[in-house]
C-alpha cells in the first residue's frame, strides 16, 4: 500500500511540475527571436510538446520577400578557361564545352554565377571566381531586366569582387552582422542560378570560423582570409556570390564554396562573413584595391602537442610563434611565444578567428591585443600597417599603356564610329619605337579587344593588360574596313 501511495505522491508532483513548466512557457510565449512565431523547449517530452499546442515553424516569407529581388543573375564570357580556382565544381561543368567554331575562331565559354544588389545605383557583390578574367560581364536582375556589367575590383584573398551596372532605384540588401550570428541560427540561402527567378533555400548556422584550404595565397604570400560561415542550406553550382540572410532579412554571408566530389549539394555550404564583405567593398569602391592591415606576426593554432611543446597551461587563444621586426606587433610589444586571447575585446581561439577580425581592418587602424604572456594578461594597443609597413592607403597600380605600347591612342571619333559600324575602340593616333610598332601595327589602327576583352579606353586597356605575362593577341580594324590580328609579347 505505502509503495502504491509513494507512486503516487511521484505522479502528482511530476504533474505540479510539468504543470508549473507549461505554465511558465506560456507567460513565455511572446520572448521569441525575430522570424520564429513559436518554440517548444527541448526539454518537454513529445506528449507535453502535443499538449501545448500546435508548433508553428519559423516563418521565412518576410526575409524571403525582401531578398530575392535584390539578387541577380551572373553571365560570364571567357575566350578561355579563368586560371582560378572554383571548388563548387570541376570547371569542366563550371565552363561546359567550346561552342563550335565560326569563321576559325572558337565561340566564347559561357560561365553563370550569382550577386547580391547592395545599393539603389547599381554597385553588386559577387565571388571574385565569378568575375576574374571574363571577357564580358552580364547581369540579369529578378524582373527579368539585363544590362552589361563592368568590373570595380577583385579581391583574390577573400575571393569578393565588386561589378556595377548603369541602373538607379534598385532594391538591395541592407548589411547585417555576421559576428552576432549563432550556431544553430537559421539562414536562407538566396542565388539565381538558372538566370529565372531567385531560389531560396533554408538551413542552419552549422559552424563559424571555418577553414577549407580553397583560397591558398593568391600572391605568394598568406594574406588569405578564409573564415566562412558554415550551413546546411542547400546551395549548387550557379549561387556562387549568392546571398546568406538572417531571418529579419539582413545579408550576413556571400556564398562562395560546397564541401561535394560531386559539384552538387552534399551536405554544407560555405558562406564569406558579411562583416567582412562590407570592408572589402568598401575598399574597392573607395580605392579599386582592398586595403589590408597586418598585425606582423606567425600564428599557430594551440593543441595538444603544441601545449606540451611549448608548456601551455591552458588552450584557449592562438600562439605568436614569431613576430616580423619592426611590425605593428613588435612595434606595440608584443613578443614571440604570447598567447592572443582577444582582439577589440573578441575571443579568439583560432586563426580563421584572428584573421576574420583583423581582416576588418584597414592600415592605420588602432586595435586592442589581449595576450597572456607567461602567468600574466597583457593589454597592447596596436596600429596596424600595410604590407609595406607603412599605414598609408595602397594605391592600385594602374599602368602606363601608352608608354608600354609605345603609342598615344584617342576613343574613335562619331564619324569613323558610323562608318565602320563601331560602338567602340580606341584608336592609335601616333606609334613610337615599342611593342605595337615591333608587332606589325600601323597608324590608324583601331584596337577593338585584347585577348577578348572589349576595349573602349584606355583605362580597359590598362586593366586588361595588368599583371599579364606571356603572349597578348589585339584584335582591330584599320579605317579602310581591314580587320587584323597582331600578337606580341608582355
Amino acid at each position: 500500500m505505502k509503495r502504491i501511495v509513494s507512486s503516487l505522491l511521484v505522479a502528482i508532483a511530476g504533474g505540479v511540475i510539468a504543470l508549473s513548466a507549461y505554465t511558465w512557457i506560456g507567460d513565455n510565449n511572446n520572448q521569441q527571436p525575430q522570424g520564429v512565431k513559436n518554440q517548444v523547449p527541448a526539454y518537454l517530452t513529445a506528449g507535453e510538446a502535443l499538449s501545448s499546442g500546435p508548433m508553428i515553424l519559423p516563418d521565412f516569407t518576410v526575409a524571403a520577400a525582401n531578398t530575392i529581388h535584390a539578387v541577380v543573375h551572373v553571365k560570364t564570357e571567357y575566350e578561355r578557361k579563368s586560371s582560378v580556382y572554383d571548388y563548387f565544381f570541376d570547371f569542366r561543368d563550371f565552363f561546359g564545352e567550346r561552342a563550335p567554331q565560326r569563321g576559325g575562331r572558337p565561340e566564347p565559354i559561357i560561365a553563370t554565377g550569382s550577386g547580391v544588389i547592395i545599393s539603389p545605383d547599381g554597385y553588386i557583390v559577387t565571388n571574385n571566381h565569378v568575375v576574374t578574367e571574363a571577357n564580358r560581364v552580364e547581369v540579369t536582375l529578378n524582373d527579368k531586366r539585363t544590362f552589361e556589367a563592368t568590373v570595380v575590383g577583385t579581391d583574390p584573398s577573400t575571393d569578393l569582387a565588386v561589378i556595377k551596372v548603369n541602373a538607379t532605384d534598385l532594391p538591395y540588401l541592407l548589411y547585417g552582422n555576421s559576428d552576432d550570428l549563432q550556431i544553430g541560427e537559421w539562414v536562407l540561402a538566396v542565388g539565381n542560378p538558372f538566370n529565372l527567378t531567385s531560389t531560396v533555400t533554408a538551413g542552419i548556422v552549422s559552424a563559424k570560423a571555418r577553414n577549407i584550404n580553397i583560397l591558398g595565397s593568391p600572391d605568394g604570400s598568406s594574406s588569405s582570409i578564409e573564415s566562412f560561415i558554415q550551413t546546411d542550406a542547400a546551395v549548387n553550382r550557379g549561387n556562387s556570390g549568392g546571398a546568406l540572410v538572417n531571418t529579419a532579412g539582413q545579408l550576413v554571408g556571400i556564398n562562395a564554396a560546397i564541401a561535394s566530389g560531386t559539384g552538387y549539394y552534399a551536405g554544407y555550404s560555405f558562406a564569406i562573413p558579411v562583416n567582412i564583405v562590407r570592408k572589402v567593398v568598401a575598399d574597392l569602391r573607395e580605392f579599386g584595391t582592398v586595403q589590408r592591415g597586418f598585425l606582423g606576426v606567425s600564428i599557430r593554432d594551440i593543441d595538444s602537442k603544441l601545449a606540451l611543446e611549448e608548456k601551455i597551461g591552458a588552450l584557449d587563444g592562438v600562439y605568436i610563434a614569431d613576430v616580423t621586426e619592426k611590425s605593428a606587433a613588435d612595434e606595440a610589444g608584443i613578443k614571440k611565444g604570447d598567447i592572443i586571447l582577444n582582439i577589440e575585446g573578441v575571443p579568439v581561439n583560432s586563426t580563421s578567428e584572428l584573421l576574420e577580425i583583423v581582416g576588418q581592418h584597414r592600415p592605420g587602424d588602432k586595435i586592442a591585443v589581449a595576450v597572456r604572456r607567461g602567468n600574466n594578461d597583457k593589454n597592447f594597443n596596436v596600429t596596424l600597417r600595410n604590407r609595406s609597413g607603412t599605414t598609408d592607403p595602397v594605391q592600385r597600380e594602374v599602368i602606363d599603356v601608352e608608354n608600354v605600347l609605345g603609342a598615344s591612342l584617342k576613343p574613335v571619333d562619331s564619324e569613323l564610329k558610323d562608318k565602320l559600324g563601331l560602338d567602340y575602340g580606341m584608336q592609335i593616333v601616333q606609334l613610337r619605337n615599342g611593342k605595337l610598332r615591333n608587332a606589325g601595327i600601323r597608324e590608324g589602327f583601331i584596337i577593338l579587344k585584347l585577348d577578348g576583352k572589349r576595349i573602349d579606353s584606355l583605362e580597359t586597356l590598362a586593366k586588361a593588360l595588368e599583371n599579364k605575362e606571356g603572349g597578348v593577341l589585339i584584335e582591330g580594324i584599320y579605317p579602310n574596313k581591314t580587320r587584323a590580328y597582331y600578337g606580341f609579347g608582355m
